[in-house]
């Protein structure tokens, strides 16, 4: 048995991991889409390392695009097997990819324009709608942590992971040569007494682990709640200044909890009575979807049910699908909060409301996760004197804030709490993926001081026996 590294190896996005047993099966982890890395993009998502035809089957530990984003793709290149995760998973992940594929359409007219400019051939979209349509027919819903039977030697159970809806912890129990191997396979880790979701579960004693690292080296703050940092930030720009509080949010997981906490505000009576907006057609979908699925809230969320039908609703709130709508909101002079995807500003809506706001000191861009380095929000976050922004240089006059405490990824004593199932001892190895190079070192000699004796940062494409 072996496995190889695709992606999420040396970077955080792109999750693929790919275990081949010795009759030759080959089970992929995750199928992700690299986001965030200027112009090597393109080639990292067109470039395999592997033959799709040949996959036997696929776990998708979670809906994010990072991790699931290249699904349409693997089965437009000849997968044609099953794909295993979460009914709520399942659920995310369509309208995910039905809206990246709309991206990648909308993405590759403008591409092939300018390499027509430049006397190169026009490429083609690495997927199209019907393309996700298609894979959305490979999925198979697996329920809870009983395991479920795979094949005769082969048998999967989920373990709630904590990041998002329905994200999990994939658990192999694989039967070769009448050896038992079980592999565990953290998807990402979410934190312990999130505001939604349940915290992550235990899983059983593993003889190799796959674990993420993207805040590996960090300690998340903890000064004070979601919904007391956002009403602080409303009051300093749009009470204060009259100004416009731009929120870049993921559509899953982040905008859920940052209207739970205004929610929150609103029934302590705290709510500052101004215009809240979200502006992400996909947002308003995945807020649905979230709504779906109160078997994934935690005790306090379906407490609250009982007097508060919808948790993710409040006074002031709207709800913005039109594009024309969207665009007008940039001559909205009322003091207001938008909250738009993507997360890392990179792209989407928020992408020009920031454009259209930037050069006011009236207003501020609040950055609430994690951002690739070479994204928007991680430019901003640098708190530069000028900005890039579609080709156009803007004067940053605006403030840049964030809220550190917001993450959905464990810090290091959440990956800690998170291992604390295991027995290092009995652990064969360790692998250490989906984090920036040093903060993948850093997390790796963390693990090596608890006791796991073989810790590996692995690279690109790179293959280990098992």
């Amino acid at each position: 048995m072996k496995i190889t590294f695709h992606g999420a190896a040396g970077v955080v996005t792109g999750s693929k991991h790919l275990i081949e047993l010795n009759d030759g099966t080959k089970i992929l982890l995750d199928c992700g889409m690299f986001q965030g890395h200027g112009k090597e993009t393109e080639t990292l998502n067109r470039t395999w390392g592997f033959d799709p035809a040949e996959i036997t089957c696929m776990i998708l530990s979670h809906a994010h695009i990072d991790h699931s984003g290249l699904i349409p793709k693997l089965v437009k290149d000849g997968f044609k097997g099953k794909i295993y995760s979460t009914q709520a998973t399942v659920d995310l992940t369509e309208i995910l990819l039905y809206n990246s594929a709309y991206i990648q359409e909308a993405d590759i007219i403008f591409l092939n324009k300018r390499r027509k400019k430049e006397g190169q051939p026009p490429l083609e979209a690495l997927y199209n709608e019907g393309d996700a349509r298609r894979s959305m027919s490979h999925f198979v819903p697996v329920a809870g942590s009983y395991p479920f039977p795979v094949r005769n030697d082969i048998s999967l159970s989920l373990y709630e992971a904590g990041h998002i809806l329905g994200s999990s912890t994939v658990f192999l129990r694989i039967k070769e040569n009448g050896k038992i191997t079980n592999i565990a396979f953290s998807g990402d880790v979410g934190r312990y007494g999130d505001p939604i979701l349940r915290s992550p579960q235990s899983f059983p004693q593993a003889d190799y682990i796959i674990i993420e690292s993207t805040y590996g080296n960090k300690l998340h703050q903890e000064t004070d709640t979601y919904a007391n940092e956002l009403k602080k930030h409303i009051k300093e720009t749009c009470l204060d200044k009259g100004g416009k509080l731009i929120i870049p949010a993921f559509s899953v997981g982040r905008t859920q909890e940052i209207l739970y906490a205004l929610n929150e505000l609103e029934i302590n009576g705290e709510l500052p009575p101004i215009d809240y907006f979200v502006d992400s057609p996909l947002s308003i979908e995945a807020t649905d979807v979230v709504k779906r699925h109160p078997e994934c809230f935690n005790k306090a969320v379906i407490r609250l049910m009982k007097t508060d039908f919808d948790p993710f609703d409040f006074k002031g709130l709207h709800y913005v699908k039109d594009s024309e709508e969207s665009k007008r909101l940039n001559d909205y002079n009322k003091p207001c909060v938008i909250i738009s995807a993507s997360g890392m500003a990179e792209a989407g809506r928020v992408k020009h409301h920031i454009a259209n706001s930037i050069n006011k000191k009236r207003n501020t861009v609040l950055l609430v996760g994690y951002c690739e380095p070479a994204s928007l929000g991680a430019r901003l976050k640098e708190r530069p004197d000028t900005i890039r922004i579609f080709g156009e240089v803007f004067t940053v006059r605006a403030d840049i804030r964030e809220i550190h405490s917001m993450s959905a990824h464990a810090d290091y004593n959440d990956l800690s709490q998170y291992l604390a199932c295991q027995y290092p001892d009995e652990v064969k190895q360790v692998f250490v993926v989906h984090g920036e190079p040093e903060v993948q070192q850093e997390f790796a000699k963390r693990l090596r001081r608890k006791g796991f004796k073989d810790v590996v940062v692995p690279r690109i494409h790179e293959t280990f026996s098992l």
